[in-house]
């Protein structure tokens, strides 16, 4: 971690095409080690899970609607999407000086997806609140959902509903923060895996919302 990560500060600081090429190989190491690091990750999420392939994002950023238009991002990332129709979440991995985490849930559902996992969370309020408040999503994630949310009850929700704290979000987002100190410790790639597979009785929730009626038959 110590190579990607420096080679990751000088590109911040250096964040034009004429330094990049000038240290492309110093970008094609710090590359290899991630997506080795990477693909590891998704070996052991593949012991215990059933996953589409990795997607490993490119370097460059999209400037066409970006009014900073500098070439290049300065931090790796990766996600690792559940293998559907069976399965629904994704997780994602990201390292960076500046920001290191993983993050996994639903960050852009469509609007049927959205109304059924409210309606989920709604009609089985004791299954999710126990399992917002497990043991592995308090130690992980501190027990909270991230994400962009309404201000008030959605349509056809009551305001005075015991989830509504959880109704009024339009993204369902589990994250876990980590230091440099635990970026640089020998049991790093340990803590990501097991902060990764934490997020699984959380999916398997809304797998069960997003794959089923509201009598609780398949749609698949």
């Amino acid at each position: 971690m110590h190579t990607i990560f420096k080679y990751l500060t000088e590109l911040s600081n250096n964040n034009h095409k004429d330094w990049f090429d000038a240290h492309k190989n110093n970008y094609e190491i710090a590359k290899k080690l991630t997506d080795n690091f990477f693909k590891q990750i998704y070996a052991k999420l593949a012991e215990h899970d059933s996953l589409a392939p990795i997607k490993i994002y490119r370097i460059y950023r999209d400037l066409r609607f970006s009014k900073d238009k500098t070439p290049y991002k300065t931090h790796f990332g990766c996600y690792i999407q559940r293998k559907q129709p069976h399965n629904r979440g994704g997780y994602y991995i990201h390292l960076s000086p500046d920001e290191t985490f993983i993050g996994g849930g639903f960050f852009d559902p469509n609007k049927e997806d959205l109304l059924r996992i409210r309606q989920e969370i709604s009609l089985n309020a004791d299954e999710f609140t126990q399992i917002m408040n497990s043991k592995d999503i308090i130690t992980q994630f501190d027990g909270k959902l991230w994400g962009d949310e309404l201000k008030t009850a959605p349509k056809d929700f009551d305001k005075d509903d015991p989830m509504i704290h959880y109704l009024r979000k339009k993204q369902f987002l589990l994250k876990h923060d980590y230091s440099q100190e635990d970026v640089f410790s020998n049991d790093f790639f340990q803590k990501v895996t097991e902060g990764l597979l934490a997020m699984r009785p959380f999916f398997d929730f809304m797998t069960e919302a997003l794959t089923t009626n509201l009598n609780g038959e398949s749609i698949l």
